[in-house]
């Protein structure tokens, strides 16, 4: 079940309208067509991997931070018997497989007590440990650490343009050709209203309720630990004039066509999924990718060249490793990701953290 339809109850009715030869529909429900239904984006047995490059594929330094996170988590809560790490969004479980290794590799027994659970469409990976649990839903009432890594960015959303008039729906036939629909209804008026200020006649808007009740949904199985969405992202004072949709085949980027042959993602407005999730926890806290994963020990700085000739081995590791820090956390990049962490029943977490 794709993302919108789980957090709405049930699937939409699909609204057609034949056109000279094409069908359109609204950009939310193409998008859920082509990235979840039959035969598409996420269902394919290669993966986003074989598209596109997250943080998890960039470098193991990503999982380091993330089992280093789920830690700092588990010291927070008293070292509950059971803990979990529940991966939404969990692609071919590369995220579970780098932190297992983490933890198999450290001190003490959290490797022993975590649950690691994958919640994604696509059937299991085969080759996954078998200690890794996968499913199509999120389970309930998680003690520890939900991940959503670029996920909030693929759950679909309304797009809307503004015109003199005001806002109306963007619909989209498979082949990617667009027309101006109905106006938004009571609940994506009052949305856009609240949260993506009119721009001039032709500007753009993607319209965030589906995330937002995607994330709540989401921050709603955790009963006592932190909930983190890792996202390209903007906040209300930073709107894109004409929207951030775009989608990505065999590593480049690509107009976005809803015929499953690509992803499609948009920029989340993380502003907006943090107070809609925020009655239900006891903090929130934004950090960009580079503050979080520094916070976390990663760090981009070079080794000293003095021990290239006392250690030349060990100099070379540590100078790759600087070099993977240093693409996770450049802020032109994947260091400019946003960090939305909301906690119940402990402290913030990376407030917690040495720097």
């Amino acid at each position: 079940m794709s993302p919108e339809a789980e957090v709405a109850g049930q699937p939409r009715a699909v609204r057609s309208h034949p056109v000279d030869g094409r069908e359109y529909l609204p950009w939310s429900e193409a998008m859920d067509q082509a990235l979840y239904g039959p035969g598409g984006f996420y269902r394919a047995a290669g993966g986003p991997a074989a598209h596109f490059r997250t943080s998890v594929h960039a470098s193991p330094l990503f999982a380091q931070a993330v089992a280093r996170l789920l830690g700092r988590v588990d010291a927070l809560l008293g070292h509950p018997g059971d803990i979990a790490l529940v991966d939404v969004g969990a692609g071919r479980g590369e995220l579970l497989v780098g932190v297992l290794g983490e933890l198999l590799g450290a001190e003490g027994t959290l490797a022993e007590r975590v649950t690691l659970i994958g919640v994604e469409v696509a059937e299991r990976p085969e080759g996954l440990p078998e200690v890794v649990q996968w499913r199509g839903e999120r389970p309930g009432g998680v003690v520890g650490l939900l991940v959503a890594n670029e996920w909030l960015d693929n759950v679909p959303c309304d797009v809307a343009e503004a015109t003199a008039e005001g806002w109306r729906l963007v619909e989209v036939a498979r082949d990617g050709t667009e027309r101006l629909g109905a106006e938004p209804d009571d609940a994506q008026r009052s949305w856009l209203t609240d949260w993506w200020p009119r721009g001039e006649p032709g500007t753009r808007a993607e319209v965030g309720l589906t995330r937002d009740a995607a994330w709540k949904s989401a921050v709603a199985s955790v009963e006592r630990g932190v909930a983190v969405a890792i996202d390209y992202a903007h906040v209300k004072s930073d709107r894109p004039s004409f929207g951030t949709m775009t989608g990505y085949r065999q590593g480049r980027q690509v107009n976005p066509i809803p015929d499953g042959s690509c992803d499609i993602t948009c920029h989340v407005a993380l502003d907006s999924c943090a107070a809609a999730a925020a009655p239900l926890m006891d903090w929130s806290a934004n950090h960009t990718q580079r503050d979080a994963l520094r916070a976390l020990g990663v760090s981009g700085a070079r080794p000293s060249i003095a021990r290239a000739s006392s250690d030349p081995r060990g100099y070379l590791r540590a100078l790759s490793q600087a070099s993977a820090a240093a693409e996770l956390t450049d802020p032109a990049g994947l260091g400019g990701f946003a960090w939305l962490l909301q906690g119940r029943g402990l402290p913030p977490v990376l407030a917690t953290l040495p720097d």
